[in-house]
C-alpha cells in the first residue's frame, strides 16, 4: 500500500528508503503519498503547500543571480563564475519544481512498485485497489505455511477518496463515507476472508487502526473529505488536539484474546514494533531508545494498565503537547505548550492556510501551558488553571520534569524538510522510461 516514506538519497537506483532496504522482504505500493493531482480532478494539494516556497526561493535566487552579475560586470567587486553557475542551477532545479507541481506530479510522482520494479507510471486509480487487495491475497496463500507480517496500507479514507462505482452513493455520508464502507467491504470480505479461508484465523494476530484523525481541511465545496472527529478537537496535522491523534483500534485473536474486550488504556501506533517483536519470539535493539511498548499482556489482561505513563505530542520537531497517565487517580491530563492558529478564528481548523503549521506566527504559545483532565474533559473544551484544579502546580510539574528528561534521550537528526530537501532533484526521481518521459503499465501487460 503507501508507503510514503520515499525512495532514493543520493541516486536513481539506489533505493535507500525503500521497505526492501527497512527490514520489509517484499513491496509492492506507493513508495510516496496519494495526492489530488494522481486523480487530476481536484485542486492540487502541492500547490497549498509547496508552490508559494518553490515560487519564493525561485525569485531570491535570480535577485541573488542578478545582483551578482552586476557588481561583477561594473567591477563593483569580484565574484568567482562557479558561484554565479551553482547559484543559476539552483535556482532553475527550483524554477523546474514549482513548474513541475502543476502537472508533471501526477507522470513522476504517483506511481506504483514491486519491490524495485515501478509497474505503474502513472498509477490507473481505478484499478490500484483491486490490485493491492489482489496483491495481500496472493502474499497470504504463498506464506500461509510459514510465519508471516502482512502490513496493509490502504489509499482508502485519504484524499481523493477512490471510489469503485460499486460503492458511490452507497452510505449517508458522501463520498467519504463511501469510501469508508468500501474499505470495510475490503478488509472483511477480502482480506479478513482470505485468513479464515486458510484455516489461521485463530493463528493470527489482526491489528486494525487508522493513522491519525480526520482531515478537517479537506472539501470540496460544502462536502467534507477528511472525515469527523466527533466530540475530539482539531484533527490531522495539528500537534497535540485530541481529534488529530485520537484514533480507533480493532484487534483480533480468536482462542487468544477475548472477545467483546474495551480497553481505554493510552496506547501508540509505536507500540505495533514490539508486539510483533514480542509475538515473533525476538528481541528488541539495546542500543536506542524504543518509545513503544508490547500490547499482549494489556490485550490479555495480565495488565490492567498501558506501559505508557508519558506520552509526547509533536508537530515536526516541536514539542506541542505532553500527556500523562497518572494510574494511581485514574486520570489522564494533557498539557499544551503550543497550539495552531485556526482560521478563521473559531472555526475548529486551519482553513485559511490548509495545513496547520508546526511553528511561527501559525501557531500559540502557552505559558503556564493549557491543561485538560481528558478523563473528564476529553473534549478540551475547559482548560484548567491553579484556580479551578487543585492539583495544577504539581501536575504541571510532573509533566515539566518528564519533559526534561525526555529531551535528554534526543539526539539530533539532519532536517529532513529543509529547503535543499524539498527542491526536486532529477537524478533521484524514480523512472520507468527515459527521463523525463517516464510512462509504464506493466500491470495490464501482465495481464
Amino acid at each position: 500500500g503507501k508507503w510514503h516514506m520515499g525512495v532514493n538519497c543520493k541516486s536513481r537506483h539506489d533505493h535507500c528508503h525503500h521497505p526492501l532496504n527497512h527490514g520489509f522482504d517484499y513491496f509492492y505500493g506507493m513508495p510516496f503519498t496519494l495526492l489530488n493531482e494522481c486523480q487530476g480532478t481536484d485542486d492540487p494539494e502541492l500547490a497549498k503547500s509547496l508552490q508559494d516556497t518553490y515560487w519564493l526561493y525561485t525569485q531570491m535566487i535570480t535577485l541573488a543571480v542578478l545582483t551578482l552579475l552586476i557588481g561583477k560586470l561594473a567591477n563593483l567587486f569580484s565574484v568567482k563564475w562557479k558561484i554565479i553557475i551553482c547559484l543559476v542551477i539552483c535556482g532553475l532545479l527550483y524554477f523546474i519544481s514549482w513548474f513541475s507541481s502543476y502537472g508533471l506530479t501526477k507522470y513522476w510522482n504517483c506511481i506504483l512498485m514491486r519491490n524495485h520494479d515501478i509497474t505503474e507510471q502513472p498509477m490507473n486509480l481505478e484499478k490500484t485497489t483491486s490490485n493491492m487487495v489482489k496483491e495481500a491475497i496472493s502474499f497470504i496463500e504463498r506464506n500461509k505455511h510459514r510465519p508471516f507480517l502482512l502490513f496493509v496500507s490502504l489509499l482508502h479514507v485519504h484524499t481523493p477518496l477512490i471510489t469503485t462505482e460499486k460503492f458511490q452513493g452507497r452510505s449517508r455520508h458522501g463520498l467519504y463515507g463511501d469510501n469508508v464502507e468500501e474499505m470495510d467491504w475490503m478488509v472483511g470480505k477480502w482480506l479478513l476472508d482470505a485468513v479464515d479461508k486458510e484455516g489461521l484465523k485463530n493463528a493470527t494476530f489482526i491489528y486494525f487502526a487508522s493513522d491519525h484523525g480526520g482531515s478537517l481541511e479537506a472539501h470540496r465545496g460544502n462536502a467534507q473529505l477528511g472525515g469527523w472527529n466527533g466530540i475530539y478537537k482539531g484533527g490531522k496535522g495539528m500537534g497535540g488536539w485530541e481529534g488529530g491523534i485520537r484514533v480507533p483500534g480493532i484487534v483480533s485473536w480468536p482462542g487468544v484474546l477475548p472477545a467483546g474486550t474495551v480497553i481505554g488504556e493510552p496506547t501508540s501506533l509505536m507500540d505495533i514494533f514490539p508486539t510483533v517483536v514480542h509475538l515473533a519470539g525476538g528481541a528488541m535493539p539495546q542500543d536506542r531508545v524504543i518509545d513503544g511498548r508490547t500490547l499482549l499482556p494489556l490485550l490479555q489482561g495480565a495488565l490492567q494498565h498501558s506501559g505508557h505513563q508519558f506520552m509526547f505530542h509533536y508537530c515536526g520537531v516541536f514539542l506541542h503537547a505532553v500527556r500523562w497517565h497518572q494510574k494511581d487517580r485514574g486520570a489522564v491530563w494533557k498539557a499544551h505548550y503550543a497550539t495552531p492558529v485556526f482560521q478563521p478564528e473559531g472555526s475548529g481548523a486551519c482553513f485559511g492556510r490548509g495545513i496547520c503549521p508546526c511553528f511561527g506566527d501559525g501557531v500559540t504559545h502557552h505559558d503556564p501551558p493549557l491543561l485538560f483532565d481528558l478523563s473528564k474533559d476529553p473534549s478540551e473544551a475547559n482548560p484548567l488553571s491553579a484556580d479551578t484544579e487543585p492539583l495544577f502546580n504539581t501536575v504541571m510539574r510532573k509533566i515539566g520534569e518528564a519533559v526534561e528528561e525526555h529531551r535528554k534521550m534526543l539526539t539530533p537528526v539532519p532536517q529532513q524538510l529543509s529547503p535543499y530537501n524539498n527542491m526536486w532533484k532529477p537524478w533521484l526521481q524514480p523512472c520507468c522510461g527515459t527521463f523525463p518521459f517516464c510512462w509504464c503499465d506493466e500491470e495490464n501487460n501482465k495481464a
